[in-house]
């Protein structure tokens, strides 16, 4: 028992030596001499880790620069690359080119854009293909995001990007459900907001506000039924004029118009 308690002691003394000597050693390497200190979750700069700030007209280069890269790289494709006011980078492509731009800037070393923020359709019904599809991306390597855009219409399918980023497949169930944009090669497209026996896609400009069909219960039937839309109400008359009135010396005016008008008729 004497034995055991003083190989304990041993081990106690030997693991408090080794702290001391770790911790002279870390000393001058700790993260309060050259990073400052972190407050909220964010390191402070400081003489030695100064904040780096790039210039306005410096990362709008960098971006055109970039944006420049991918459309050479992908002549065929791209069609149009610009920065919004915000220093947005955007690339317009090809519908066809769906699936090559999204490999290139997924797998690409430059680039690396592997996380899949967000798939948005935009409804202009004045247009020809009147869907414009809308993929951000972002790039954890670089800290960058970029807006890949694309156009449809209500019968031309697009290519689903599921290959490439798994988490495409809830956006374009939702694509697919709120504006009726058809996916190829979707592993599984079906309505995921709307009810399954929803008719039309909601998010569409030309579709009413009041929809087609309510859903309503029936104590006769003891179940939901859905019935078509019905406004009715009953017969009213309505009176158009104001009763306030807007410009009371105007109205005034012309009530004095029609005294008149109406006295030379008597007259006559």
């Amino acid at each position: 028992m004497a034995s055991l308690f003083g190989l304990v002691n041993r081990c106690l003394q030997q693991h408090s030596t080794r702290t001391g000597i770790l911790r002279k050693i870390a000393k001058p390497f700790s993260t309060t001499t050259w990073a400052g200190t972190a407050q909220d979750g964010v390191t402070q700069p400081t003489e030695n880790l100064p904040e780096v700030k790039l210039s306005n007209e410096l990362t709008r280069s960098k971006l055109m620069e970039f944006g420049d890269y991918v459309a050479n790289c992908l002549p065929k494709y791209v069609q149009q690359v610009q920065l919004t006011h915000t220093n947005e980078l955007e690339v317009m492509i090809d519908p066809e080119g769906v699936i090559p731009v999204m490999s290139f800037l997924s797998f690409n070393t430059l680039c690396q854009f592997e996380n899949l923020s967000d798939i948005c359709a935009v409804d202009i019904p004045a247009k020809a293909y009147r869907f414009e599809l809308v993929y951000n991306l972002l790039s954890l390597r670089y800290n960058q995001r970029i807006r890949v855009k694309t156009y449809t219409d209500e019968l031309t399918p697009v290519d689903s990007v599921c290959s490439v980023y798994r988490g495409a497949d809830w956006y374009e169930r939702e694509a697919w459900d709120l504006y009726g944009v058809f996916f190829r090669n979707h592993p599984d497209l079906r309505r995921i907001l709307t009810d399954y026996g929803f008719d039309g896609h909601p998010f569409r400009k030309d579709f009413p506000l009041t929809g087609y069909y309510e859903v309503r219960y029936d104590d006769e039937l003891q179940r939901v039924v859905r019935d078509p839309v019905e406004l009715a109400q009953e017969f009213r008359k309505f009176d158009l004029n104001s009763p306030w009135e807007t410009f009371p010396k105007h109205s005034e005016r012309e009530k004095l118009k029609l005294q008149d008008s109406k006295s030379d008729e008597k007259k006559e």
